[in-house]
């Protein structure tokens, strides 16, 4: 069962067990246009929003720009309807050379309440580019960081 949720600076805190793990990196709206037959929000939306988030955190840590490669086991949890706020976290799972490893969950925050539920999760795979598309090194980390 999930608790009910007062976001902190960016982070989100829970009274169940369930919270997500990670920055807060992308918040949304979902609007009709983004919906199916059903009223329920395209997958599809739901992915795209998750991988700007992995994105922006691969901007973050490569210092430069960065493209998608790869997308691992993402599975719908719950529906996202019209109205709920999505809100979708990342963290860096592992930095290779040149890629990188971002979870990447989805909340919903549903419409009117302040109840969230994860809606889907999954791994996105990205890659460090130059400016001429061609992989480059991630940065180690500073020190301290």
């Amino acid at each position: 069962m999930l608790g009910r949720w007062i976001g902190t600076a960016g982070r989100a805190m829970s009274e169940g067990n369930d919270q997500p793990r990670g920055d807060l990196t992308v918040r949304t709206s979902a609007m009709p246009a983004d919906t199916n037959a059903n009223g329920d929000i395209f997958g599809g939306w739901v992915m795209s929003q998750m991988d700007q988030a992995g994105g922006i955190a691969g901007v973050d840590r490569a210092q430069g720009r960065v493209v998608t490669v790869a997308v691992d086991a993402m599975t719908f949890i719950r529906p996202v309807r019209v109205g709920d706020v999505l809100c979708v976290y990342t963290r860096i799972a592992g930095v290779g050379r040149t890629s990188m490893k971002i979870q990447v969950e989805a909340w919903a925050r549903r419409f009117r309440t302040q109840m969230r539920e994860k809606v889907t999760e999954a791994t996105f795979t990205f890659v460090a580019i130059d400016d001429d598309g061609r992989p480059r090194p991630v940065p180690a980390l500073a020190e301290g960081a």
